[in-house]
């Protein structure tokens, strides 16, 4: 088991030192990363989530506008092109980004990129497509979310963690009043060169900056999104629902996102190193039949959002989980050096993805050394940090039985 985890850290370490240096090319950040596979991919990375939405439900309904006609493609041109290819198209939506991608076999970047592009730039964003096709999958995606409870307990989370900005959710509301005119008008904000980062794997970088270049992308403005600093509030707060998993979320917020919150999130995982094994996890052992823990780590720009997320068939198997939880969470302070590096090594992943749409100006071999060192000290005092910071605590389900905060020791 020692030697399988030492052949995952140094295939992180090969993966991580094999991007490029994000370049900028037609005044676009442009980084890609080449293993010799035979498919590749390509996302376009456009600062449009849910934070920056001027009207509520907007940045959802643009998510599911991609992909639709635009002044080169009708929506059923670029389904029927990019399947003759192989390809597959997908978009999706966080807090802060939007991500259009698209995969394809290897060899047919040039096509894809001008399709991901040419929807930057020139989507007709119709009337009759958004009636037809976009309002009926933003109320099925909403619905969906508002009858899972892990949803549920996230999305709720995020409000009573950062209120405003970052609080927003990632679903439009059960009866939106967003308008295909509304959707065009963000999209004509947010599609800016200050604002969109274009990601390639199994492709040369200098290949995609050459696509990138001669683009569409060049004829766009230098305009950027831009949002009120995120503060951490924390709160609790319980909400009854009569189906799925009994659900409670425990976390805490903090501003910025340093290696040692991605830390914390590994060094929590009950996930066992190898598929089909037992977890050496002590919170694994604590944990009763029935129920399930899972890391939460959510870093944005500037925030963090970190914590367990605890499910039970029942509310005394979420209280009893809970609880060991809560102790796993308060013993983190006291982690072994040895179990620290394991952690940091098993974040890098986590911390990648802020670093492009940043600039970052050198190698993203940097966040691998930044983890590579962490120290006991640091965790620690991060670790403890956050457990004086109010916690954040959701409660979904027979809120009746469900536990309190202060039930499970927070």
């Amino acid at each position: 088991m020692l030697a399988s985890r030492a052949t995952a850290a140094r295939n992180v370490q090969r993966i991580t030192r094999s991007f490029a240096t994000v370049a900028d090319s037609a005044g676009v950040k442009v980084a890609a990363v080449d293993f010799g596979q035979p498919t590749s991919s390509v996302t376009l990375l456009v600062k449009a989530g849910s934070r920056f939405e001027p009207k509520t439900g907007v940045a959802h309904a643009l998510k599911n506008f991609a992909f639709k006609s635009t002044a080169k493609r009708s929506a059923l041109g670029t389904v029927r092109e990019s399947e003759l290819y192989g390809g597959v198209l997908s978009s999706t939506l966080s807090r802060e980004h939007l991500a259009l991608t698209a995969e394809f076999l290897r060899g047919d970047e040039e096509l894809f990129v001008d399709l991901l592009t040419t929807f930057a730039t020139s989507a007709k964003f119709t009337r009759h497509e958004y009636l037809e096709y976009v309002t009926p999958i933003v109320e099925g995606e909403t619905a969906a979310a508002a009858s899972n409870p892990a949803v549920r307990a996230v999305e709720l989370a995020h409000a009573l963690a950062f209120r405003s900005g970052l609080g927003a959710s990632l679903f439009a509301p059960a009866h939106t009043s967003v308008t295909h005119e509304d959707v065009k008008a963000f999209a004509s904000s947010v599609f800016g060169k200050g604002n969109i980062a274009v990601l390639g794997t199994g492709i040369d970088q200098a290949r995609l900056a050459a696509l990138v270049e001669k683009s569409s992308l060049a004829s766009l403005g230098t305009s950027t999104t831009s949002t009120s600093p995120s503060t951490y509030f924390g709160g609790e707060t319980r909400l009854d629902a009569h189906a799925g998993a009994q659900t409670v979320f425990i976390g805490f917020g903090s501003t910025g996102s340093p290696a040692e919150l991605a830390a914390l999130a590994a060094y929590l995982s009950v996930e066992p190193a190898l598929k089909w094994s037992q977890s050496s996890s002590a919170l694994a052992a604590a944990i009763p039949e029935g129920a399930s823990v899972k890391p939460v780590f959510l870093p944005y720009s500037d925030a963090t959002l970190v914590g367990l997320l605890v499910q039970g068939q029942t509310p005394a198997a979420v209280k009893a989980a809970g609880t060991a939880a809560v102790k796993a969470i308060k013993s983190a302070g006291s982690i072994k050096d040895s179990d620290l590096k394991k952690a940091g090594r098993d974040g890098i992943l986590s911390v990648l993805g802020s670093k492009v749409l940043a600039g970052a100006d050198a190698s993203l071999e940097s966040s691998l050394s930044s983890l590579d060192k962490l120290a006991v000290g640091d965790f620690t005092k991060t670790a403890e940090g956050l457990l004086k910071n109010k916690p954040t605590y959701v409660a979904v389900g027979d809120i009746a039985a469900l536990p309190f905060a202060d039930e499970l020791g927070l």
